[in-house]
């Protein structure tokens, strides 16, 4: 290098020198201005809402009293918010700190009334209560809007209370804050939020506006813990009829319902909501489904998860058609609207079914899971395109199912026209057999499994007694079974973008 170049270089090194200085130095003097200044009630509040932020532990408590309101978009937002806090804070504590070891502003102009009691002994850049605070606010903004405008002000005054109390220098919190949001949209694009797979708003479907519900006739199943929702239903939608009934008369009721209202509606799980659509189809109705039981993966996917948002699609007369399965073997004809198995699934859904009751939802599966899977049996046989195959599960999903980012698959597109065919072939190991499926790809091959997206079924030979599982209810199927799909069948109400 010439003489010209090495001088521009120490030039250009002196002047990026110079820069940093000055915003060091400008950095410096926000936080002694900052420090001298008095600032009402802020004594009081700041430096026990910093201490609070300690560990997470204030943010622990907000999530906690957010999933407490109890809605399904209120509990991802805790948990996104908890989910966003852990990788900004695994981030920050095991790179942020080790890259620049900035120190500790000096406490001289700082009053004591504000300096914490314990003193941080780790470097300064960036601030990990900052970070902790933007990652949690963002992670329940990207889910709910609304919890996220509330907790804002809080991460606000977290981060503010850093700087206030002595122990961060303002440039330390912005970044720290910049980290945290980044956090939160990294963990955004490993697991999505719901509204970033909400199916399509198609194919649109004439259905009647109901104002103020007039002419709905909402059936609840009392049994699956739905009071609170019909409760809520009466304030949105005055004029519609809501009957509560146990599921032994839920057949009756909505027949009684389908007989006599504009607008079929039902309020309960997908077992549930498979009974009222298939009597919807049958009188032609259009189907309002409000999700209340246990699982709820047919009102979700399509987007409808709280009375507030029904409640505006029966107003303006939102809605959309969707398909929907069926099957039919030698005994009985049926639909499904998420999915149909025949193998190992059904055989956890009924010793799902067995135990719940006595030991909760959750601790059932676990359990059932065990149960079958360490149980010595053959592999179901049978017989579809020219072929018999051993199998340990035939999934059948009314719709392609996705993988959303590391999350299980959920449906985007519910008028698709096509069954997602899943096959776990028999063979030894079938607990390996059946994880290696769950974990791999919805469209990868392998010797253990397969897929395929398919408008109809056909098996033959299927051995008596074998079970049936179709949206959690369980029935024994023999001989020829066929499944395919009836394609924008049903209308359904759903809150539009």
């Amino acid at each position: 290098m010439g003489v010209g170049g090495r001088f521009g270089a120490r030039e250009s090194c002196g002047t990026a020198r110079g820069v940093l200085q000055r915003v060091l130095d400008a950095d410096r003097g926000v936080f002694e201005t900052v420090a001298r200044r008095h600032w009402p009630g802020a004594d009081a509040l700041l430096p026990r809402l910093s201490r609070a932020a300690d560990h997470g532990v204030l943010w622990f408590a907000v999530a906690g009293a957010i999933a407490a309101s109890r809605t399904p978009r209120a509990r991802r937002a805790a948990l996104r918010g908890v989910g966003s806090l852990a990788l900004a804070s695994a981030t920050i504590n095991t790179v942020g700190k080790r890259s620049v070891r900035r120190a500790r502003p000096l406490l001289d102009v700082v009053p004591l009334v504000r300096r914490l009691e314990k003193q941080p002994h780790t470097t300064s850049f960036p601030s990990g209560h900052s970070a902790s605070a933007a990652a949690f606010a963002t992670g329940v903004a990207l889910e709910s809007p609304g919890w996220g405008a509330a907790v804002a002000p809080l991460a606000g005054a977290v981060a503010l209370s850093r700087v206030y109390t002595g122990v961060h220098y303002p440039m330390d919190v912005l970044v720290g804050a910049a980290l945290g949001v980044g956090a939160a949209f990294t963990a955004r694009a490993l697991v999505p939020t719901r509204d970033q797979a909400r199916p399509p708003a198609r194919p649109r479907a004439e259905a009647p506006a109901l104002p103020h519900g007039a002419g709905l006739i909402m059936v609840v199943n009392s049994a699956s813990g739905s009071s609170e929702r019909a409760l809520a239903l009466r304030a949105a939608l005055p004029l519609a009829k809501i009957v509560e009934c146990e599921p032994q008369a839920l057949e009756d009721e909505l027949e009684r319902a389908a007989s006599l209202a504009r607008v079929l509606g039902v309020c309960g799980g997908d077992g549930t909501v498979n009974a009222a659509a298939r009597i919807a189809l049958r009188h032609d109705l259009p189907l309002a489904v409000l999700p209340g039981g246990t699982l709820n993966h047919f009102a979700y996917d399509l987007g409808v998860e709280d009375v507030r948002g029904l409640a505006r699609a029966l107003e303006r007369g939102d809605a959309v058609r969707v398909d929907v399965g069926m099957f039919s073997t030698e005994q009985r004809r049926g639909i499904f609207l998420n999915t149909c198995s025949l193998g190992v699934y059904p055989e956890l859904v009924r010793e799902r079914e067995r135990w719940a009751g006595r030991i909760g939802g959750w601790p059932a599966g676990l359990l059932s899971a065990v149960r079958v899977l360490r149980a010595d049996r053959h592999p179901l046989e049978a017989r579809f395109q020219g072929r018999t195959h051993p199998l340990w599960l035939l999934f059948a999903g009314n719709g392609t199912y996705h993988r959303m980012g590391v999350m299980s698959g959920r449906r985007t597109d519910l008028a698709d026209g096509q069954l997602d065919v899943r096959v776990v072939h028999g063979g030894r190991w079938p607990a390996v057999r059946l994880l290696s499926a769950a974990l791999a790809g919805p469209l990868t091959r392998s010797p253990a499994h397969a897929a395929v997206q398919v408008p109809h079924l056909h098996m033959e030979h299927v051995s008596p007694g074998t079970l049936l599982a179709y949206d959690g209810e369980v029935t024994h199927v023999r001989g020829a079974v066929t499944l395919r799909k009836l394609p924008r069948a049903l209308t359904v109400y759903r809150p539009m973008p």
